[in-house]
């Protein structure tokens, strides 16, 4: 099998299908840096929006260096996996200060940043300065594991990288490892692959041995435990209140209701009630149901409740949060939430025109 044929096969599907994606305009470290982040765990069409909201709002490394934490977490609200934009705001900061306000141009630098890993250095490298250093993802994994039958990822990532070392001493680094990534993810897909089309299906050994669906080994997924989670908009003089999360914790920074997980055996009622006496140190009553939705975290599954209830008595205290705030419900735009409050504010929306 020739490296230059595979190599150059991949660039020139890659350059006739010349898929349209707003990152690929420029070398911009600053902004390769972003896509980069931005589509970590997360799937191309969802970033896009994003990527362009973000590089209006924060369009260079300074502003968002010189930008607070909340303006941020609220340019990112709906993208997940909130310690990405903490991380890109600490970085910046440390660009700025370190670096002259320059993205390094080496491995060793850049693997020092915070949020910066193998995948993210080589990808600013190749892509914003040309250098050869390939990418290893998924999507890469998957196709050097078919084409080479491979199934143990010890052997993937020694044998892809050494590959894709030999394809940059003729092509562009920035193409081929662009060019793999964009034909793993969309021709040598995980479940479906399009071998009909695929334009290695000559030369890929999976392919010609009519097994490609077991190549690469499947890792075994564990099941994600589902919680019970109830949170209430309390409500006091046509205001609610909301809490901020502390900064060490899972979404830390983002604003939420107040609430949390059900005890076994406990009643949604009952366990709003703790919480918010737990949390705020007030009482509350006259509690009605808006709702339930269902989210999806990377580790574990929620089942959240909302009920709307009213301030009773007590001096409301930021015992387990950052901060509180009564804010009305037509501010909620000017805080960063998670998605799934987002999701309770829709059936909030839709509760309150039916009962006024």
């Amino acid at each position: 099998m020739n490296n230059n044929d595979i190599a150059q096969i991949v660039i020139n599907w890659y350059k006739k299908e010349n898929f349209a994606m707003p990152w690929r305009t420029n070398s911009n470290p600053y902004k390769i840096w972003i896509s980069e982040i931005m589509l970590q765990q997360t799937q191309v069409n969802t970033v896009i929006p994003f990527y362009v909201k973000w590089l209006k709002r924060f369009p260079t490394i300074n502003l968002l260096a010189n930008a607070k934490i909340d303006d941020v977490l609220k340019c990112w609200e709906g993208l997940g996996y909130y310690s990405r934009a903490h991380n890109l705001h600490n970085t910046a900061k440390e660009i700025v200060n370190k670096h002259n306000s320059n993205m390094p141009n080496n491995y060793s630098d850049l693997i020092k940043l915070k949020g910066i890993g193998d995948y993210t250095a080589s990808a600013i490298l190749s892509i914003a300065f040309k250098m050869p250093h390939p990418v290893f993802d998924g999507n890469i994994r998957r196709v050097f594991s078919r084409l080479f039958i491979l199934k143990e990822d010890s052997k993937i990532i020694i044998k892809a990288k050494k590959e894709m070392l030999k394809y940059m001493q003729s092509c562009d680094p920035s193409d081929i490892n662009q060019a793999m990534m964009d034909f793993g993810r969309l021709i040598c897909s995980p479940k479906k692959p399009q071998c009909n089309i695929c334009v290695l299906n000559k030369l890929c050994k999976a392919h010609i041995a009519n097994d490609v669906l077991s190549y690469p080994q499947s890792k075994k997924k564990q099941a994600k435990p589902t919680y019970d989670v109830v949170v209430g908009f309390i409500v006091k003089d046509n205001k609610i209140l909301i809490s901020k999360r502390k900064k060490n914790k899972q979404l830390g920074g983002l604003w939420e209701l107040p609430g949390g997980k059900k005890k076994k055996k406990e009643r949604l009622l009952d366990c709003l009630r703790r919480e918010v006496l737990e949390e705020l140190d007030i009482q509350i009553d006259q509690s009605k149901k808006i709702g339930k939705i269902k989210h999806q975290y990377s580790h574990f599954n929620i089942n959240l409740t909302g009920f709307q209830c009213h301030y009773q008595k007590g001096i409301p205290k930021p015992l387990s949060s950052d901060e509180i705030k009564w804010i009305k419900f037509n501010e909620i735009k000017d805080f960063a939430f998670p998605a799934s409050t987002l999701k309770l504010f829709t059936l909030y929306e839709a509760y309150n025109r039916h009962h006024t």
